[in-house]
């Protein structure tokens, strides 16, 4: 599906009928990493996977300007509007949360329920800006293939590696579809992107906090830290799974994700 969402062409997969999920996708993957909540999960709910600004199948507009969160934020706000839906459950993961942070910063009002998963609400470190910008200097280089490269050891539990070629070929093949300079554009919005830490306390929905008990990007730590500074947050822990776990552990992820939406119904 597709729509005019604030100049760009926005695609996104939707299933089911009923009070709406949507889904925001990591870096440096589409909405198709959602794929296995869209065709699993229960139909009496509304699932919608967009794919953001750039990535995916959606257009990336004029400029070569860093992707900002608070951009992302904003598109998603208007593709809500495009779609018909006034108040919808959030759920993001790793740049995902960012973005679901920073629609929580402007748009609180069309937030029901908060799902952050494998996120952060600090800022990178210098360490972590240096990364991102070594790594955008090797994708104007090599591609979105230095992507794929340098992060898969980041986003896949090293069992996963060691034992599911097909995860692995998944999620290399989403980083390699991605055009270069969406890349190029997304590391510089993450480099860039505000400290949230002083949003957490005004969170006042119902909050699941997921995260892959092997997330060696945003460890079991930083949920922890989100679980208790957001009030009444709730915190699940998805073993075996790394930064990815609604790709390596699907049926935990569904079975966590739809317990925290039964006990929010009517709420």
């Amino acid at each position: 599906m597709q729509a005019l969402v604030n100049g760009i062409r926005m695609h996104w997969r939707e299933t089911g009928r009923g009070d709406a999920v949507l889904f925001v996708h990591a870096f440096p993957l589409h909405g198709g990493m959602w794929d296995d909540q869209i065709d699993r999960l229960p139909q009496r709910w509304r699932w919608l996977a967009p794919d953001l600004r750039g990535f995916g199948g959606s257009e990336a507009g004029e400029g070569d300007g860093p992707l900002a969160m608070d951009l992302l934020a904003d598109d998603l706000a208007a593709f809500l509007d495009a779609v018909g839906i006034d108040r919808a459950v959030l759920c993001g993961l790793s740049m995902g949360g960012y973005v679901a942070l920073a629609f929580w910063r402007w748009h609180s009002d069309r937030v029901r329920a908060l799902v952050l998963s494998d996120t952060r609400a600090g800022p990178d470190t210098e360490q972590g800006r240096a990364w991102r910008r070594e790594l955008a200097e090797r994708v104007r280089r090599e591609g979105a293939v230095a992507v794929a490269d340098a992060m898969l050891p980041k986003l896949l539990a090293e069992r996963t590696r060691r034992e599911r070629p097909e995860i692995v070929d998944r999620v290399r093949s989403m980083i390699e579809s991605t055009p270069p300079g969406t890349l190029v554009r997304a590391l510089q919005g993450l480099a860039d992107r505000p400290d949230s830490t002083d949003l957490l306390p005004t969170i006042d929905v119902p909050t699941l906090v997921l995260v892959g008990e092997e997330d060696a990007t945003t460890p079991v730590s930083e949920a922890e830290f989100l679980q208790r500074t957001i009030p009444d947050a709730r915190l699940v822990v998805l073993p075996g799974a790394g930064h990815l776990p609604n790709l390596e552990a699907p049926e935990a992820f569904n079975r966590a994700l739809v317990h925290f939406l039964e006990a929010i119904q009517g709420r």
